[in-house]
């Protein structure tokens, strides 16, 4: 599959660029051949020899088919998704001051000695903007390392886009400029576009990632990087 990957990034960095003038450029050798073709009389083999024609159409449809469903459809389906964002303090868990109003008639309870703690806030530990690996492959928008609770994290996407393909997946990588070994996985891409989460493995350092990626997994192709930075101690989202 590394094949298909490299001609893949090979359309992408060299092709895509000249994509109109090549488009021009087919159109008219298409055209060329067909005319070709008719003046040598192709049309009246392919004619004569139905049954020989109709297999090799069959069997060519039965393959460009589902390989271009698979290959291009991605590139023009898109979706969408809104997750709320773990920074927005739920005001229903916080049950209010955390009083107790008595029933009519009752002794009060003897107040507690101390203060329950504080809820945790969570905070952006880690943030960057995401960008494409090349023209083709374009991103945008934000990564958000966010801290939900003591040693707990979440990856967000905020204000995402970024060009859709085939089996693609968000990882934590300890390089800034892409994958690389020691990476991990938090799962399939959700959506094209909008905001959304994804839990990191509790446990994990999240120190040693340097970027927060979108990765086609099927071809070894990457598609989006976010460089991630310490998130400045004033920062509001």
């Amino acid at each position: 599959m590394t094949v298909f990957g490299e001609l893949e990034q090979f359309i992408a960095e060299d092709l895509y660029p000249y994509r109109w003038p090549i488009s021009v450029a087919l159109v008219v050798a298409i055209a060329a051949a067909a005319v070709v073709a008719y003046r040598a009389g192709w049309h009246l083999v392919a004619w004569r020899h139905k049954l020989v024609t109709a297999a090799v159409a069959a069997a060519f449809l039965a393959f460009a088919i589902p390989a271009g469903d698979y290959l291009l459809s991605p590139l023009w389906e898109r979706s969408h998704l809104e997750e709320d964002s773990p920074l927005v303090m739920d005001p229903d868990g916080m049950g209010g001051d955390g009083a107790a109003t008595p029933a009519p008639g009752a002794t009060p309870a003897t107040p507690p000695a101390e203060e329950p703690p504080a809820a945790f806030e969570p905070r952006v530990s880690h943030q960057g903007e995401f960008h494409g690996a090349d023209d083709f492959h374009f991103g945008r928008g934000k990564a958000l390392l966010i801290e939900t609770g003591p040693g707990k994290y979440t990856l967000r996407f905020e204000e995402f886009s970024v060009r859709n393909g085939p089996d693609l997946f968000v990882y934590l990588s300890p390089s800034a400029e892409g994958n690389a070994d020691g990476s991990i996985n938090l799962g399939g891409l959700k959506a094209t576009d909008g905001g959304f989460n994804y839990e990191v493995p509790e446990g994990t350092d999240v120190t040693r990632f340097k970027s927060a990626i979108v990765w086609c997994r099927q071809f070894s192709v990457l598609f989006a990087t976010a460089p991630l930075a310490p998130a400045p101690t004033d920062s509001a989202y």
